[in-house]
């Protein structure tokens, strides 16, 4: 069975982007199949797995015109792609006089459900029409989190827009984890949002931490995800860490769910 997993925040620069192209690149390497869906009109994620943001159909056309969504699939060496670009920015006014409008990508995903074991959604850097329906389309969120004052401030309106969709929308949405981007354990600034993180939400956040890496940064120029551009970088291994963590976490999950766990 697949999981559906958003990756959001609705602040942007925390490395979103970054952690879901590099996440899914890890767990294709770990054997899984994977889909990503680029619902961010930047489509940094489509360029970053290699994919021409051009290249149509895409999220907007699975969105807007009902395409069917195994056409709008890309293949490629990090994961399987469903594109986006600047044309997608029109989606949410477009959207607003469709009938059940927040369901229309669970309703689209459903089509490609049993072909992947994770299939990640890349957020727009805001709370709008987009990003409800990738939390109503998600069994859960991972929110990358830069380690800075403004960070935490910002996450309280995301937990607002998730609790939200808990009572309205869609009951079983829960966070996965969070993840501590752009980390540097030198200043007391990150020593300290990090302190504070792990008081308020405990386990959820998660013991890997990614980097500041410029090989991170360079990646995307090159059409790869930093795990497939730098192997041995710092931050390519911290994402590959993150994917052992991640699996670790689903494994408990699914032992819990099936009476194993307590």
């Amino acid at each position: 069975m697949s999981r559906i997993i958003a990756i959001a925040n609705q602040k942007g620069g925390v490395g979103k982007t970054t952690t879901c192209v590099n996440l899914c690149c890890a767990l294709k390497q770990k054997g899984k199949k994977v889909l990503l869906v680029d619902c961010d009109p930047q489509g940094n994620s489509t360029s970053g797995m290699g994919v021409d943001k051009y290249s149509a159909p895409g999220t907007y056309e699975l969105l807007i015109k009902g395409a069917d969504t195994a056409d709008c699939v890309r293949k490629t060496p990090y994961g399987d792609v469903i594109p986006s670009n600047k044309e997608l920015s029109g989606a949410s006014v477009e959207l607003v006089r469709r009938e059940k409008r927040e369901f229309v990508l669970k309703n689209a995903l459903q089509m490609v459900y049993n072909d992947y074991d994770y299939i990640f959604i890349d957020c727009p850097p805001s709370l709008e029409l987009l990003t409800l329906n990738a939390l109503v389309a998600a069994d859960c969120v991972i929110i990358p989190m830069q380690c800075e004052y403004y960070a935490l401030e910002g996450i309280a309106d995301l937990m607002t827009t998730i609790k939200m969709c808990n009572k309205r929308l869609n009951p079983g949405l829960r966070i996965q984890g969070i993840v501590m981007t752009m980390y540097d354990a030198r200043t007391n600034l990150t020593q300290q949002v990090a302190f504070e993180l792990k008081e308020y939400f405990g386990a959820k956040v998660y013991e890997t931490v990614i980097p500041r890496s410029v090989r991170l940064s360079e990646a995307p120029s090159h059409g790869k995800p930093g795990v497939a551009y730098d192997k041995i970088g710092k931050g390519s291994r911290a994402y590959m860490r993150l994917a052992d963590e991640f699996l670790l976490r689903e494994k408990y999950r699914k032992g819990v769910k099936n009476g194993k766990g307590n």
